[in-house]
């Protein structure tokens, strides 16, 4: 386990919080690992009847922990952790809320893909900057996001990499209402949720994700396998480098 992820339960919600303010949420591989056993605690508990995910006030997450990235790519990382995580969230069985605010960026808005309910801060930014960093997208995001919100929108997240204002996402879908204080908007829902039928709300759940259930874990497979491929290359490793040193990156020699 980490110090940097919080899970407490009550009233019959779990809920899973990243806390790395000095790093602004940047997901470690042992973070991935914590936030994978606690979804895996919450789906078999009974007593659990929706998850709240969430980051601080004023941050979800600046998405993965670059050093962790370059470790992983040089061998010193295991990055099933992140992909242990990733399967958690997409087999989940219950209810799942989330609320952000600040930046979401990388898997703090892919994740969000997998929710039911998202709430958002007027500060949230959302930003899946894979192409920047010469990857490719994750979680299942390559499928989920065109869906979502039409190839056009996509290919301005995916490919151009930029940037949703909480007003914006609200308009295209991606969260269901911007409100000022999201940990309490989630909170409030979660414990809307947890009054319900368990049974009625888990059977719900299930009907409207069949159709798209083997896709989506499909799409994860064929991710992981473009995105550790990618993680390896030259490219990525000047995109890491030069995150690192603060320039641009040069792809003009690949």
């Amino acid at each position: 386990m980490t110090q940097h992820v919080h899970v407490t339960t009550a009233e019959h919600v779990t809920t899973i919080r990243l806390d790395r303010p000095d790093k602004k949420n940047a997901i470690t591989l042992d973070m991935y690992a914590a936030m994978a056993d606690a979804l895996a605690a919450a789906a078999a508990d009974p007593a659990v009847r929706a998850v709240v995910l969430a980051g601080a006030p004023d941050c979800f997450t600046a998405g993965n922990d670059l050093g962790d990235f370059v470790r992983a790519a040089q061998g010193g990382g295991d990055a099933a952790r992140a992909l242990g995580f990733l399967r958690n969230l997409a087999a989940f069985d219950k209810p799942l809320v989330a609320a952000v605010a600040g930046v979401a960026i990388g898997i703090g808005t892919t994740m969000l893909l997998h929710c039911d309910l998202v709430y958002a801060a007027p500060s949230a930014r959302f930003k899946t900057p894979f192409v920047d960093l010469a990857l490719v997208p994750e979680a299942g995001s390559s499928l989920l996001l065109p869906a979502l919100v039409g190839a056009r929108r996509a290919a301005q997240l995916l490919l151009l990499g930029e940037q949703l204002d909480a007003p914006t996402a609200l308009a295209w879908g991606l969260v269901n209402a911007v409100v000022d204080d999201a940990d309490a908007a989630a909170a409030a829902a979660a414990r809307k949720l947890a009054a319900c039928a368990p049974g009625a709300l888990r059977a719900t759940k299930a009907l409207t994700r069949r159709a798209s259930r083997d896709a989506v874990l499909e799409a994860m497979r064929v991710e992981g396998e473009a995105f550790t491929e990618r993680l390896r290359s030259p490219e990525a490793m000047e995109a890491f480098q030069a995150f690192l040193a603060r320039r641009a990156p040069d792809f003009s020699r690949f």
